[in-house]
């Protein structure tokens, strides 16, 4: 059992060991595998070397690599407790999904911190994002900050955008257990029975700028790996009923096509450990005629509670074409003359 040749040797002076302690030695014998095997591959995907103590296993590498196998070592072997075994295939998982969070980010406070020192970036596995505005600033600072925050203003203000880029953090960070992201599938209405498909391909495609956000922040493949793993979730907002969602970043998407009923049910859904965001756009309200936004109640409703934010957007925030900013201010201007007259 040998060092990757791809891993730089590290000085002398870095190298330790760690040492973890597992109370069966059946299951321990699992994870090391025949002949070691399973130990092996760790140690090649890591450059640590593995050594085996009785019922003790000692990681010998940098601190860096040492805390990766530690964590892939447990995770594996949590998996043998469950009744689970483990293959070539759900090791390479195990060390793929290590990888995914290895440059994590800091907690929510510290993150904070690095907003309130003028250091605006919010980093996810593919890229990092900067909010380009003053109002996104103050926006993503809300969704580290508060519990519920509310993102209320045009397209192309980076509302979902932001919301997601921050869910997907939080995820890497460890700091939720999933990402909930959900919209009201209002435009399919009555007709989604006679669409083709089972449920999931009658509603992906009121779902698409969902997914389209997070595979600008995770690579497909991990997108698929977490979305089976149940870590990612992306479901129209009728599927919350009865549920309560603890531990979990949850956006709500295009929000003023939620009814006043829709919205106290979802928002009543937080649950312990959890963060939730509501986007919406008050001038793109496709509900029936007669048939009140929860978007509006919510701000009427909530204003002043208690760990409850509100970032409202204007044209000047728009981050996509410019003519989009002006196309958005023509029409602002032609509602305020229809009002007036």
């Amino acid at each position: 059992m040998g060092i990757s040749a791809l891993t730089p040797p590290p000085r002398p002076e870095d190298v330790h060991e760690t040492l973890l302690e597992f109370a069966d030695n059946n299951l321990l014998r699992d994870l090391c595998g025949q002949f070691d095997r399973n130990l092996a591959q760790v140690e090649h995907a890591l450059g640590v070397h593995i050594l085996r103590r009785g019922n003790q296993l000692a990681v010998v590498g940098t601190p860096d690599q040492r805390g990766q196998a530690a964590a892939i070592l447990q995770d594996l072997y949590g998996r043998l407790e469950s009744g689970r075994e483990v293959e070539a295939g759900d090791i390479d998982a195990a060390i793929r999904m290590n990888d995914f969070t290895r440059d994590a980010p800091t907690s929510p406070e510290d993150q904070l911190e690095m907003f309130q020192q003028g250091r605006f970036e919010i980093r996810t596995r593919k890229k990092h994002v900067e909010p380009r505005t003053d109002a996104q600033k103050a926006y993503v600072a809300n969704l580290f900050k508060h519990e519920l925050a509310f993102g209320i203003g045009p397209a192309g203000t980076g509302k979902t955008y932001l919301a997601v880029a921050v869910g997907v953090t939080m995820l890497i960070g460890g700091h939720v257990d999933k990402i909930i992201l959900s919209r009201p599938a209002v435009e399919a209405g009555e007709r989604l029975g006679f669409l083709p498909g089972d449920m999931k391909e009658k509603v992906d495609p009121y779902m698409q700028p969902l997914y389209d956000a997070l595979n600008d922040f995770l690579p497909a493949k991990q997108v698929e790996k977490l979305m089976a793993d149940k870590r990612i979730e992306i479901a129209p907002l009728a599927f919350m009923r009865g549920r309560t969602l603890a531990n979990a970043f949850v956006v709500l998407d295009e929000a003023q096509n939620a009814t006043t009923m829709q919205m106290k049910m979802f928002l009543t859904r937080l649950g312990e450990g959890s963060r939730m965001v509501i986007t919406g756009d008050r001038s793109q309200i496709d509900l029936p005629r007669g048939v009140a936004s929860g978007l509006r109640d919510a701000e009427r409703i909530l204003e002043g509670v208690n760990g409850v934010s509100f970032n409202y957007f204007t044209s000047s925030d728009v981050v996509r074409h410019p003519l989009v900013a002006r196309i958005i201010e023509a029409y602002d201007r032609d509602d305020a003359k229809n009002a007036a007259g």
